[in-house]
């Protein structure tokens, strides 16, 4: 057993909190289940058909500023406050591989700070000049 598992659960009935309901009174639904699991701790996310709002829920506790998708891949870029890096990757990576396989997608997660300089880098390519060389002689 691990140290920590991510679930996904849904509603149909719009009325219904499914998080509220899997945890239940006082937590007693969900602390039920982490005694079944030897203690393992678990979060439990709100599964949403838009991948964006999905990813988000699947990194909380950390508060998600952008998620921006990959045109050519099942990637994304997540960007987080530079204060919540840490947290939104977990120890030792374990919320942001949680999150990534629960949801599908291969999850890189980006402070502020960090994302400002990834588009800035995009915006002004560094292009390193090269000496040609002729191996013909004159």
């Amino acid at each position: 057993a691990g140290d920590r598992a991510k679930v996904a659960v849904r509603s149909n009935d719009a009325n219904l909190d499914p998080v509220g309901t899997c945890v239940g009174p006082r937590g007693q639904r969900v602390h039920n289940i982490v005694e079944e699991l030897n203690g393992e701790n678990m979060d439990i996310v709100e599964w949403n058909e838009d991948p964006a709002v999905y990813i988000k829920n699947a990194l909380n506790p950390a508060q998600v500023l952008k998620v921006e998708f990959n045109d050519d891949s099942n990637g994304c870029i997540v960007v987080v406050p530079d204060h919540q890096l840490s947290l939104a990757i977990g120890k030792r990576g374990q919320n942001a591989r949680l999150a990534a396989k629960l949801t599908g997608y291969r999850i890189d997660i980006k402070s502020e700070t960090a994302y400002e300089e990834y588009l800035e880098n995009l915006a002004n390519p560094v292009v390193e000049e090269t000496e040609e060389t002729s191996s013909e002689e004159e």
